[in-house]
């Protein structure tokens, strides 16, 4: 009878030690996973910080090797950050802003899917989307302006609704699209309505001459 006791109380005593064990190894791996996240966001961070100083570099370096220099550094920068975090929507804004920069086009227009496409979208501020919805539509219509030009104006008519009507980049660029459909009036009225905003815009300007009185 004692010795049963003393089996049954060692077996307890096993079972709760085991289950001790179990309970703190995952503890631990849980907090190695957070840590490891909190590392990895950190570490994407820096690479998202250093690929926009050097997207920064690319646009304001008026010679050409040197520009496509930066933009290829930016672009690298932008996959170390997309190694890190592959869902990260600045990430795929990064890389998408240095291959347009590059002239790779249709690239760009994929980045800058996944982009808005990914789960994580929605952490990008309003005004962070707005501005990808614009430079989605610019590339729709460099890589294809026949077949995605519908798309493009539902990507600008989508920013300007997000902006308010205060994103004169994107009037102009639906005014563009507007009249390669061939629809004057709606055109012209993107086109004041830019150039109310941005009375020095030389891109509302040459629209409201090219479509005339």
């Amino acid at each position: 009878m004692v010795k049963e006791m003393m089996l049954r109380v060692a077996i307890l005593i096993l079972t709760l030690a085991i289950v001790y064990i179990v309970h703190n190894l995952s503890k631990q791996a849980g907090q190695l996973r957070v840590r490891k996240r909190n590392r990895d966001t950190q570490q994407t961070n820096r690479h998202l910080i250093q690929g926009t100083r050097l997207l920064s570099r690319a646009r304001s370096n008026s010679q050409r090797p040197q520009s496509v220099t930066h933009a290829r550094s930016a672009l690298i920068e932008a996959d170390e950050a997309l190694s890190l975090s592959p869902r990260d929507p600045a990430a795929h804004i990064l890389k998408a802003l240095a291959l347009d920069l590059m002239g790779h086009y249709t690239a760009a227009l994929k980045s800058m899917d996944s982009a808005l496409s990914s789960p994580q979208a929605k952490s990008l501020s309003e005004v962070e989307r707005e501005n990808a919805l614009v430079k989605r539509a610019e590339l729709k219509v460099a890589v294809n302006r026949r077949r995605r030009i519908e798309s493009a104006v539902e990507d600008l008519v989508e920013a300007v609704r997000i902006s308010g009507g205060k994103n004169s980049e994107a009037l102009c660029v639906l005014g563009e699209c507007y009249e390669w459909k061939g629809m004057k009036d709606k055109a012209k009225e993107s086109f004041e309505r830019a150039f109310q905003l941005e009375p020095d815009s030389i891109k509302a300007r040459n629209g409201l001459d090219r479509l005339g009185p």
